[in-house]
């Protein structure tokens, strides 16, 4: 059967007649709609076009919308609540937002998209390191998670965005030192790739209109600073993630 008679075929059970078939779009008008995966073989405009189309669907029927993708931008832009899946269990379930800037575990930090990890060791006495690689701290820990007066080991999150160039003589909360590796033109974002002094690769994302002037193998300094446009200012709150 084509599509429009697979969509009419429960109505034609039900006996109604085919021009009351062809004005019904949602044909069994169910109360919970099941995607899987609709729109991961569609080119970038029309895929953009029924993201939109779906969810304005999903707004004026008011319908439970079951969503499967494996696209983190598609999960951002289509969804209330996200559910983060691994070996067959719900890891996180959170809106888009909290689990994107407030992961649970290092596996929902990857699967929402780029990330910076460190795993890190310190403490007030011998100073603070992650993998061979020195990293200044210049803000309180405890902000960020953690409070080197009692030790740590563990794993902290940067993402992309929230790293910055450091101009010569500028300072931040948090420094590592590299060279630039490459850069990728994503549209309105570049994106950036720097060597840190231990063989690490760091992401680095800015706004095309902020974008970073280097050469590749230029030395770069990198700095994160506590997020001071929330509402609430609380420092590093987005910015920094770290789990024991």
């Amino acid at each position: 059967m084509s599509v429009g008679k697979n969509i009419e075929f429960p109505l034609k059970l039900q006996g109604i007649t085919p021009a009351d078939r062809k004005r019904r779009a949602l044909a069994f008008d169910p109360e919970i709609l099941f995607f899987d995966e609709p729109l991961s073989a569609l080119d970038y405009r029309l895929r953009k076009t029924l993201e939109k189309e779906l969810k304005d669907l999903h707004t004026r029927t008011g319908k439970t919308f079951v969503y499967i993708t494996h696209s983190l931008e598609e999960a951002m832009v289509m969804s209330d609540r996200i559910a983060i899946m691994k070996e067959g269990r719900f890891v996180q379930i959170a809106v888009a937002d909290e689990i994107y800037a407030s992961p649970v575990s290092r596996f929902v930090a990857e699967f929402m998209g780029e990330v910076n990890l460190f795993e890190i060791f310190g403490s007030k006495d011998t100073g603070f390191s992650a993998q061979e690689l020195e990293i200044h701290i210049n803000g309180p820990t405890s902000d960020m998670g953690f409070d080197l007066d009692h030790g740590v080991a563990g794993t902290l999150m940067v993402r992309p965005e929230f790293i910055r160039f450091l101009p010569a003589g500028d300072t931040a909360d948090f420094i590592i030192a590299g060279k630039l590796h490459a850069e990728y033109a994503l549209g309105s974002r570049v994106q950036y790739e720097v060597e840190a002094e231990n063989g690490q690769m760091l992401t680095v994302e800015k706004l095309r209109e902020d974008r970073f002037v280097g050469k590749p193998g230029g030395k770069v300094m990198l700095g994160s600073d506590p997020d001071e446009r929330r509402a609430d200012r609380r420092p590093y709150a987005g910015l920094v993630r770290f789990w024991l």
